[in-house]
């Protein structure tokens, strides 16, 4: 039976914490790895073109607690941090998203918490990405405890909007000029514009193949 994280008894360490997020983060990281592989093998397809994981620092892990209002205690950082263990899944097609989303959800031993789909419903600065909130289930030699990750799934062309959204957002502590707002919210939409034009090309050269293969068969 699992256990809930309680820190303020026996596992109120920093480094303890740390260790669970950090194996959390292998935990997940070999499940996505074993499902692209998986995937490469019954369809000759890998749907993952990388993957990308960290742990939230202490700094932000503190700015974040603050700014919700919270004091800065393991307990608070445990309950109401819910990305300190974070993976991002890129892929090349929109459709790559929701495969990954449901396979992901189908693992016995990961459960899913919550699931927000900025593709389908985007910030208002633009931002698209799909996150899912979910739970695995770390052994210890006395306990299982289970720890959150939180997983993200985006496109190429989504990532490299994020990517640019965040520096501006560090470079002017979340205050950028209007502008520079509305250029952004510009680029997100060529961003839609590009990933539908890519799906559409895929779809249109499998299909061309397909044909092209049932021609040349005898």
């Amino acid at each position: 039976m699992s256990e809930p994280i309680t820190f303020k008894e026996d596992l109120d360490s920093w480094e303890t914490v740390m260790f669970l997020y950090n194996s959390a983060l292998k935990e997940v990281g070999t499940k996505l790895d074993i499902l692209n592989d998986e995937f490469q093998h019954i369809h000759q397809y890998n749907p993952i073109e990388y993957i990308k994981s960290r742990v939230k620092s202490p700094e932000s892990i503190v700015k974040k607690l603050k700014r919700n209002g919270h004091d800065t205690s393991v307990d608070n950082m445990v309950q109401y941090v819910n990305d300190i263990a974070g993976i991002r899944l890129v892929c090349s097609f929109t459709s790559d998203i929701y495969r990954l989303a449901e396979m992901i959800g189908n693992q016995s031993d990961l459960t899913v918490l919550s699931i927000k789909d900025y593709i389908k419903n985007p910030k208002e600065s633009g931002y698209k990405s799909y996150h899912m909130l979910v739970t695995v289930p770390i052994f210890m030699t006395d306990r299982q405890v289970d720890v959150k990750v939180e997983i993200q799934i985006r496109t190429i062309a989504m990532d490299f909007w994020a990517s640019l959204e965040h520096k501006i957002y560090y470079k002017f502590e979340g205050n950028a000029p209007g502008y520079i707002s509305r250029e952004l919210r510009e680029c997100s939409g060529i961003v839609s514009i590009l990933d539908e034009k890519m799906l559409s090309l895929n779809e249109a050269i499998l299909k061309a193949k397909e044909l092209q293969e049932e021609e040349t068969t005898p």
